[in-house]
């Protein structure tokens, strides 16, 4: 995208003053979104964009900037305004850039940017047109289709020259049903870091159907029980367990500074000897996956917690440099109009020996979460609330009512700590995280989990 003299350049420019690292970050994204509602197109996005922004770490500290002239009189001129946030030694006469190369892991068969917008459209529409058709109860359907590619081309003053491309797919379907005075939604999303051929394992049209079917369900279920009792979460549940109650509390920046309840914790038990969570960017066409992340550190797979004890956080450059260590390749951000941050990508829960049957049948009462909606954390204390968007009664070992309502209560760490059966299966939910006002496409996975007892609260 740059050509490497220039890069070379710039770098050398920005450290004149001195600083611990410098680099610079390229961007070159498109994209296309398409939301339909009320039996119409409501919006159609499609956009470019193209910056360059420039990062100096020095004293432990952070000046940035970014542009949108990247001609060498624009990218100089930054960095020289830039530099002048530093006074400090390390400064370099000359550095020499070198390409790190890499496999591809995360192959795309079709692009989505090949595809005609006329084509998209016809997948939002027969999307809409297939929810609606499954009940006259469906009052309301809202289909999101988004995808979008970015080039990104780093060079920083270890040597480090990277130019990589990432794609991300996401199709997700809104309903809303009603029966009388009951009103009740269905949803369901898929994506990833994929092309079109993610409609290979399900059509636009099925997706919209089993948001349309979830919500007919809950309108025929009774209200959920509310107090202690044992709850099973299927791997369908997707992982917004593990990653709001866990995950952010493993975020490099948040341990540093003694904002996560697994600061100094490490090597100490904080989980089941039976959980093991990982953070992995390497799992193919996964939404979190790349081959780089957002500061030119290849993507890894990073062992957080194992057999319940704290081996890892998740570290971008800045906070790994603040620790003393080196980074997990969970640097991220937006865009060349953010400075990165440590991240999550595709975080889960490792899979166990149970079969999944058998955890429900070793339930005499309590609660089978299908699916979880949204939910709230405290990373201080690692409290949180959690939504039960598909929910059913277990009794005597069988799933049986679905219900409505459900509250998840908890504590994070003591959760993942009475946590006594985990399932040989593995599901994956995706999502957009937000941090520092910032969003990041995730994935998140879990087997079928058993807790003892948490607290379940209903609402209307």
């Amino acid at each position: 995208m740059l050509d490497k003299s220039l890069s070379e350049k710039v770098l050398v420019e920005l450290l004149k003053n001195g600083g611990d690292f410098a680099e610079l970050f390229v961007e070159d994204s498109t994209s296309t979104s398409i939301v339909f509602e009320d039996n119409r197109v409501e919006q159609i996005n499609r956009g470019t964009d193209i910056g360059a922004a420039l990062r100096l770490v020095f004293d432990k500290r952070t000046a940035y900037a970014y542009t949108n002239d990247l001609t060498e009189t624009g990218l100089m001129t930054l960095a020289k305004g830039l530099r002048s946030a530093a006074s400090t030694s390390g400064a370099k006469d000359n550095i020499i850039l070198s390409r790190l190369e890499r496999p591809i892991i995360h192959k795309v068969i079709t692009p989505a940017e090949e595809i005609s917008i006329e084509a998209k459209i016809g997948m939002v529409k027969g999307a809409d047109e297939a929810a609606r058709s499954t009940s006259d109860k469906v009052r309301q359907v809202k289909v999101n289709y988004h995808n979008a590619r970015r080039r990104v081309y780093i060079a920083n003053s270890y040597g480090e020259e990277v130019d990589d491309i990432r794609r991300d797919l996401v199709f997700l379907v809104h309903v809303v049903v009603s029966s009388g005075r009951i009103i009740q939604t269905g949803y369901e999303s898929m994506g990833g870091f994929t092309g079109v051929e993610l409609f290979d394992t399900a059509s636009p049209e099925s997706i919209a159907g089993i948001a349309a079917e979830r919500g007919l369900m809950m309108l025929s279920a009774q209200k959920a029980p509310v107090g202690e009792m044992m709850v099973v979460l299927s791997s369908e549940a997707g992982g917004t367990m593990v990653h709001e109650a866990v995950g952010h509390g493993l975020e490099g920046d948040f341990i540093e500074q003694g904002l996560s309840v697994y600061s100094n914790r490490f090597g100490e038990k904080v989980a089941s000897n039976l959980i093991t969570i990982v953070d992995d960017a390497t799992i193919p066409n996964k939404r979190g996956s790349f081959h780089y992340d957002d500061e030119g550190t290849p993507a890894q797979r990073t062992v957080l917690i194992e057999n319940g004890i704290m081996k890892q956080c998740m570290h971008d450059r800045l906070s790994a440099l603040k620790s003393g260590t080196t980074s997990t390749g969970n640097g991220r951000r937006q865009s060349y109009r953010s400075r990165p941050i440590p991240r999550m990508t595709n975080t889960l829960i490792a899979p166990g020996e149970m079969n999944p049957e058998e955890i429900v049948r070793s339930v005499d009462k309590g609660l089978f979460v299908k699916k979880m909606g949204g939910g709230e954390v405290n990373i201080v204390n690692g409290d949180f609330v959690f939504e039960v968007s598909e929910g059913y009664l277990i009794e005597g070992g069988k799933v049986t009512t679905p219900i409505r309502g459900a509250i998840l209560t908890g504590n994070g760490p003591k959760v993942m700590g009475e946590i006594d059966m985990v399932g040989n299966d593995l599901g994956f939910g995706i999502g957009t995280c937000g941090k520092d006002a910032q969003g990041a496409p995730v994935s998140d996975a879990q087997p079928t989990l058993r807790i003892p007892k948490i607290i379940v609260g209903g609402k209307e």
